[in-house]
């Protein structure tokens, strides 16, 4: 064989051959992999790690023991894979656990105690699941929660007090599920909650005590619902609210929380421009949302017209008497 020949096929034979996917270091408090190919969870990783990132690979399963012998694991983000179960003792390794995130994975269901021993944990995403139905199970041992992410899953209804045991949840997203209803008390619990998102669902009304649990709410959104109407006084209780979002649903009157300030949007609602929904919204209006596709369907000399050019116009019709008086048929 020529010399020409020689040294390249020793340059081939030197060459390493392809590195294992994600190696972990070793004495690493931090291991992230984002390998496509990946489809197993990595092993070998120190006891030292306090936070794993497997995310946009191709993994399907873990074992059981996967998380075995990393005692101080406080966060496990595992996002984008192909999960569609979870090992109900794959948590009990890591009782120190504060964020999980489970986000777009294939998960219709969850084992009953698989988060029996996170008593820690604090933030927990489950968006972009195939989550049909909740158990009250999930929820009995984590006091600490304060972020709790279900939206985009399956859900249709949210069971009676299945949130009870979450008296530290201050964030829930609900948003995108398919949920048409509410238990009276499907909120029971969540006195310190202050952020709710329904956007998305299927509502057509709420119960009248739906915010009754929930008092320290400052931020609720249910725009893109069926929403047509509301009871009388279910925004009562909610006297620290700041934003409202009813945008994108079906409403003609409108009621609002007793608070000083409020950012509103009403956008995309067939609102019944009278003399209650005027004076309200005059009162609101430098903090007002609403785009020029939120028109008047009635009374008649007002159909078609923008209900924020309306509001600021006022209206010689109604009556000095208060919010309670109605516009004239025309």
């Amino acid at each position: 064989m020529s010399p020409r020949r020689i040294l390249p096929l020793l340059l081939l034979l030197a060459a390493p051959g392809p590195a294992t996917p994600c190696s972990p270091q070793p004495d690493a408090t931090r291991f992230v992999c984002t390998e496509p190919t990946l489809s197993t969870f990595p092993t070998g990783l120190p006891p030292t790690t306090l936070a794993i990132s497997v995310e946009f690979t191709a993994m399907t399963t873990l074992l059981p023991t996967a998380l075995a012998g990393l005692p101080q694991l406080e966060e496990l983000h595992l996002s984008s894979n192909r999960l569609a179960t979870l090992p109900e003792p794959l948590l009990h390794p890591v009782p120190t656990l504060r964020v999980l995130d489970l986000t777009d994975n294939l998960l219709a269901d969850l084992p009953d105690g698989i988060f029996n021993t996170t008593g820690h944990l604090q933030h927990l995403v489950l968006r972009g699941n195939r989550l049909r139905a909740l158990q009250p199970t999930w929820f009995q041992h984590l006091p600490q929660l304060q972020w709790l992410d279900l939206a985009a899953n399956a859900l249709v209804e949210v069971p009676p007090g299945v949130f009870h045991p979450l008296s530290s949840l201050r964030s829930l997203d609900l948003s995108r599920n398919r949920l048409a209803t509410l238990a009276p008390d499907a909120l029971a619990g969540l006195g310190a909650l202050e952020r709710l998102d329904l956007e998305g669902n299927r509502l057509g009304t709420l119960p009248p005590t739906t915010f009754a649990p929930v008092p320290a709410l400052r931020l609720l959104f249910l725009q893109d619902n069926e929403l047509q109407a509301l009871p009388t006084g279910i925004f009562v209780p909610l006297r620290h609210l700041l934003v409202l979002d009813m945008a994108g649903n079906r409403l003609r009157e409108l009621e609002l929380p007793p608070v000083p300030r409020l950012d509103l949007d009403i956008s995309g609602n067939p609102w019944a421009c009278e003399c209650p929904l005027l004076a309200l919204l005059r009162r609101v209006s430098p903090r007002l949302t609403a785009t020029r596709d939120t028109l008047c369907a009635s009374p008649a000399h007002r159909q078609g017209q923008e209900v924020a050019a309306v509001s600021r116009a006022g209206d010689t019709g109604c009556e000095p008497k208060g919010d309670k008086q109605r516009l004239p048929d025309p």
